[in-house]
């Protein structure tokens, strides 16, 4: 399982770097063409024209768990 550290993208149209920091943080870029979404708990990514729109900058980590 993944653990996420920074959910993240870079608008590829206006170059805004937007980060989302809690579960329904719900942040668009200032061109409004990308948004990003949940925080440390998912990773959710809206778009208007195509996933060519953004550059995914978020980090994971492994979880180990038993």
């Amino acid at each position: 399982m993944q653990k996420i550290i920074r959910n993240m993208i870079k608008c590829n149209t206006c170059g805004d770097v937007i980060e989302s920091t809690y579960r329904h943080d719900y942040k668009t870029c200032s061109c409004g063409r990308v948004a990003v979404d949940g925080g440390h708990d998912y990773l959710r990514r809206a778009f208007t024209e195509s996933p060519g729109d953004f550059t995914e900058l978020s980090e994971t980590a492994s979880e180990s768990g038993a």
